[in-house]
């Protein structure tokens, strides 16, 4: 009896460990997604001065570039979770992506993955990579990964027939809903920017096509880091609802082993008390 409390009473010692890093990782997960979701007006408003741009620039064309495909290779860049405890967030991302691939039939496409565990899941479905790198820690290095991925991209734009750029990425939750945001980069879409013509024509150095060109550019790295910084937010608001289940569990554990323990020390006391009544009948 003895020794099966001392065991019960070192497993709720475990328990009562396990519940506090379950609370800090819960603290840090909400940190960081309230931390990414406050990044992204910067972000925003820096695609809008770009996005303002371009539509002076495209003023300048006798008329907008096109922006529809002829087939080709599909880049898909999919955004997963580098670290672990994020419940199905990386299974939500690739079944995403599946859905893509599956709806263009014989298309050939070329899967970029970010993120360590998505990278393990993607590994388990005996999905191809073709590229893959690890996804952000902190929101400050959203700047540095969207990098990585327009270099990665502009190697294989040049190398390979590849004609579209595709994202996938979980958005942020609205409630109790999260969806999943499938955006396509490139072919850029022109389309979508209002032609302005300013009072005073801007003054420009580069030859009109060239400045769009590079507005475009930059926009597209501008919703590259706004798709890190979501999905971040997204992987941490993931986490955040794993670890407020997990604390229930934990807690009901804790409950049930605490139970368990006045049980047994109750027993053991009776047990002692019957036990002295014994001898002093037989001394009597």
């Amino acid at each position: 009896m003895a020794e099966r409390l001392a065991n019960l009473e070192v497993r709720i010692g475990s328990v009562r460990q396990l519940s506090t890093v379950v609370t800090a990782m819960r603290g840090i997960a909400v940190a960081r997604s309230r931390e990414a979701r406050e990044r992204l007006d910067g972000i925003r408003a820096y695609a809008a001065s770009i996005a303002a741009a371009i539509g002076e620039a495209l003023s300048l064309l006798p008329e907008p570039p096109p922006s529809a495909t002829d087939g080709g290779r599909h880049a898909i860049v999919a955004f997963c979770a580098e670290q672990g405890f994020a419940g199905t967030f990386n299974e939500r991302v690739l079944d995403a992506v599946g859905a893509l691939t599956e709806a263009e039939g014989e298309r050939p496409h070329s899967l970029f993955l970010i993120g360590d565990r998505g990278l393990m899941v993607a590994d388990e479905r005996g999905l191809g990579i073709d590229w893959s790198t690890r996804m952000i820690s902190h929101v400050v290095e959203a700047a540095e990964l969207a990098e990585r991925i327009v270099q990665a991209l502009d190697d294989r734009l040049e190398s390979e027939d590849i004609t579209e750029v595709t994202i996938v990425h979980t958005g942020l939750s609205q409630g109790a809903r999260t969806d999943m945001v499938v955006k396509r980069l490139i072919p850029f879409d022109y389309s979508r920017f209002q032609t302005a013509r300013p009072a005073d024509p801007p003054l420009i150095t580069l030859p009109p096509q060239r400045l769009v060109d590079g507005l475009a550019q930059e926009y597209v790295f501008a919703e590259l880091c706004e798709a890190a910084i979501i999905s971040f937010a997204a992987e941490n608001e993931a986490r955040t609802r794993a670890m407020i289940a997990a604390k229930n569990n934990v807690g009901k554990t804790l409950d049930e082993l605490t139970a368990l323990s006045r049980q047994l020390r109750q027993e053991e006391i009776t047990n002692e008390v019957i036990e002295l009544a014994g001898r002093r009948g037989d001394e009597a």
